[in-house]
């Protein structure tokens, strides 16, 4: 009889004290991918080869035009192709504003995060940041034919270059272009691209990320893509500049005021 009620005083004392103990928050869970490797696209890395040069170019661009910069264009060679087939359009839509390429030709999300680290937004505060990256994260190794990247680990490098942008020009806002279709016709890759954006389409918070897609009209009605638009099937013609600039240019005006 003594032990019975020696336990039930202690199981007493026990729910009691309980009672003023704080609330412990259960340890987030640990992710990992399939392969339980870490994610390249959210390391960040130097560009080599002959992309260096046009590497270096940006960078130095950005210490050029510190303090002078409203606008900023972030992206791969499809971004640095504004300077090429798209000059003229840039010109029209661009030229009187501080608008500044940072286009590196080749580029994947991990060269853009490298180039964060390096200083590239030190310095600048544009208004608007228009980043469209990811397309040559999409691609077969060409030696093996594998995808180098999954879905998901795209997506989480895009979503980086986000967070890093909300984080070093917290006062700018992006405009998140989704990534262009690619190929004459239907594939798997641009199968991924739109798993991806509609992914992406997230990242829109109607405050300081905007999402804006306009592939459909990178497209014909049958779904191939054209060479008055993509001559190459991946880079822009000026007319596909001219898509581009028109999509987003009511966003930038409510942005800029202008």
């Amino acid at each position: 009889m003594k032990t019975r009620l020696l336990s039930s005083l202690v199981a007493t004392l026990i729910v009691t004290f309980a009672g003023f103990l704080p609330a412990q928050t259960p340890p987030p869970a640990a992710t990992t991918t399939a392969t339980n490797r870490i994610n390249p696209a959210i390391v960040p890395v130097s560009r080599t080869g002959g992309s260096t040069n046009r590497q270096a170019q940006v960078l130095e661009r950005a210490k050029e035009n510190q303090g002078a910069c409203d606008i900023a264009f972030i992206g791969d060679s499809i971004t640095q192709g504004w300077e090429k087939s798209g000059s003229n359009v840039w010109a029209k839509y661009y030229g009187a504003r501080k608008a500044l390429n940072f286009g590196v030709g080749g580029d994947k999300t991990e060269h853009v995060l490298w180039r964060f680290e390096q200083g590239q937004l030190d310095g600048i505060k544009p208004k608007a940041v228009v980043l469209m990256i990811g397309t040559n994260n999409s691609n077969k190794d060409r030696q093996t034919g594998v995808e180098q990247y999954s879905e998901a680990e795209i997506l989480e490098g895009v979503q980086a270059i986000v967070k890093q942008l909300r984080a070093r020009l917290p006062e700018t806002k992006i405009i998140l272009v989704a990534i262009f279709p690619r190929s004459p016709v239907f594939t798997t890759q641009r199968g991924r691209l739109l798993q991806i954006n509609q992914a992406l389409a997230k990242q829109d918070d109607g405050k300081n990320v905007f999402y804006v897609d306009f592939g459909s009209q990178l497209i014909e009605a049958d779904g191939s893509i054209s060479k008055e638009i993509m001559p190459d099937y991946l880079h822009l013609s000026e007319k596909g500049y001219e898509i581009w600039a028109a999509a987003i240019e009511p966003k930038l005006k409510e942005i800029l005021g202008k």
